[in-house]
This record gives C-alpha cells, structure tokens and sequence, in this order.
C-alpha cells in the first residue's frame, strides 16, 4: 500500500496537520519529502518551497487542502440527502487515488489519500484518533484546544507515531 497524504480538519473546517508522503498526481512513486509538511509550517512560512506552487499545474499544500474539504463537504451532503441521516461517506476512488475518511462526534475530519488497491482504512484512521491524536495532542497540556487562523498541530510524538503507523498499514 502507497500512503500518498494524510490531513486532519478541525470543526472550523481548517485543516490543522498535513503531511505528504508521495504525490498523488504522479503514476509512478515519488521519493518522499526530505522534511514533513505540517499545516502550522505552510501557514507560518509563506516564502517556503512548500507553498509556492511548483512548475506545471500542480497545487500547494494549502490549496489541496482546501480543495479536499471541499469534496468531503460535498460528497458526504450528498450521500446524507441520498440514503438519510444513518448512513456516512466512507471513501471514494478515482483512477489515481483513493480517499478515505473518519469523522469523530467533535467533528475532526481524519482523511487519508492512497492508492486504489487499498481496502477501507476506517479503523486505521479511528486508531490514529485514539492511539495517536487523543495521546499526543489532546492530553498535551501545552497543545492548544482550538487551533485558530491554521495554527496546526505541533508536536513532534504526533509525527513520529503517524510516520510509524503509516508504515505499518498493510
């Protein structure tokens, strides 16, 4: 399994960590980045590599970010007008990618991009929600509880525990 991004959204619809492993618009694998990119380094550092938007017509980070809310939204409206409030969007495939997606009753949105043979990584997110997010970074008393104007999560057990458990995913 090839683990392309991962983000988490806040119940403000910000998105508060990000990290790239592969791009997904390449059809072959890419090297990972040299450095992981966090929401709080794209908001902070405006004249980053990072952000600048790369030769052709590739994205920054916080406009892919932007744009997979947007589809989340979308989508998961949809599938609540079509099948009733009981039912949840889980993921979707498209030919390069697929999107996985949990959402916890605090509204944190865990979404995780791979490629299209992978099965449904639900309990995967739930476990980096419980075993990951709430140890790190809720039970950090110097985490903040709100993460206003894309102030991110920052806490390097966080990154190291999702780095680690990514690899892991089989």
């Amino acid at each position: 399994m090839v683990v392309f991004s991962f983000f988490i959204f806040d119940r403000h619809c910000e998105c508060i960590y990000l990290r790239q492993w592969l791009d997904a618009t390449t059809p072959s694998p890419a090297q990972p980045l040299s450095r992981p990119v966090t929401a709080s380094s794209a908001a902070t550092n405006t004249t980053s590599a990072v952000e600048k938007p790369p030769a052709g017509n590739k994205l920054s980070m916080a406009e892919q970010a932007k744009l997979v809310f947007g589809v989340i939204f979308s989508l998961r409206n949809m599938v609540k007008k079509l099948c009733g409030p009981d039912d949840s969007f889980l993921c979707y495939r498209t030919g390069q990618y697929k999107l996985h997606y949990y959402e916890t009753i605090t509204s944190l949105r865990f979404v995780m991009l791979t490629d299209i043979r992978t099965e449904n990584l639900k309990s995967s997110l739930h476990q980096i929600y419980v075993n990951l997010y709430v140890e790190y970074v809720v039970k950090n008393p110097l985490s903040p509880v709100e993460h206003p104007g894309g102030e991110g999560v920052n806490n390097e057990m966080f990154e190291l525990g999702i780095d680690s458990f990514v690899r892991t995913i089989p």
